[in-house]
């Protein structure tokens, strides 16, 4: 299994997979740029190809996810423009730096009377961004944790996205334990019926990348609120370990966001890592 947490990039893209590794960590997550701003980065090039070539000879595995202003569904031309040029400018480090993809929330509801709507705009932006994108790393879309029924909690959504794109071969699919737990997708007590309605719709055989997360609420709730893996979270340790033991989730990495106030991230790695990571730490 690969293990791994989201890192700072303070000392630079070299600098957060030589962090990862003091942690043990198989794999790990970063921001390409200020997680604040959708502004275009100036970065190096040296340290990116650097972490690139470090991850390459440590066999760590990695992922950038955008900034929380990202969005797939912008209020205006402005922001749209601005949240392509962005997207472009963090394909650009991801792939660089030798990273699978970089992780994009799907798109919230434009609250328009079409139901449709979002969706279509969703559909258009991804079409605009990918037009213009000719590397190897993808869009990562990630399920939401909104309330049953919100948009962005199913995975016919996401696959349905994907398949309308005219680049689908471009995106691939971040699952995140939480979100599905908050929304309902995923109860702790329904896996098979999950594993058994991805594996129909073909979900899984673009997952690229698992945020593993427990949830401070109970499931349904729509709160995105993340716990630690082993403590107060409502998803049970058994309920992880049916997950985990997913043969098609094999070779995907696990990269925690879960709070270090109580355990650090070099702890929790090593908590799972001793659990289920077939080797002993």
């Amino acid at each position: 299994m690969k293990f791994g947490c989201h890192v700072s990039i303070r000392e630079g893209y070299l600098g957060a997979a030589k962090q990862a590794a003091s942690m043990n960590a198989s794999a790990f997550q970063y921001f390409p740029k200020n997680p604040r701003s959708l502004s275009v980065k100036e970065y190096n090039r040296e340290d990116a190809e650097l972490c690139k070539t470090f991850c390459s000879e440590n066999a760590i595995d990695s992922v950038t996810h955008t900034p929380y202003p990202t969005s797939l569904t912008p209020k205006d031309d402005n922001k749209r423009n601005n949240v392509i040029a962005s997207l472009l400018n963090d394909l650009e480090i991801t792939n660089l730096c030798g990273s699978i993809g970089t992780v994009v929330h799907f798109g919230k509801s434009s609250g328009k009377d079409d139901p449709l709507a979002s969706y279509q705009l969703m559909i258009e932006m991804l079409n605009e961004v990918l037009s213009q994108w000719k590397g190897n790393c993808k869009l990562l879309l990630e399920n939401n944790a909104g309330v049953p029924g919100s948009i962005g909690t199913t995975l016919e959504e996401l696959v349905q996205v994907r398949n309308l794109c005219d680049y689908p071969e471009k995106i691939g699919f971040c699952f995140d334990t939480c979100h599905a737990y908050a929304s309902g997708l995923w109860n702790g007590e329904n896996w098979d019926e999950v594993l058994g309605r991805g594996t129909e719709l073909g979900y899984f055989d673009h997952l690229e990348v698992i945020h593993f997360n427990n949830s401070k609420y109970e499931t349904g709730s729509g709160k995105d609120r993340h716990a630690n893996i082993f403590g107060n979270g409502y998803i049970l340790e058994k309920q992880f370990e049916e997950l985990i033991g997913t043969p098609q989730l094999k070779n995907i990495p696990f990269i925690l966001e879960t709070p270090k106030e109580e355990i650090s991230h070099k702890k929790e790695i090593q908590l799972l890592k001793s659990r289920w990571g077939g080797q002993s730490v």
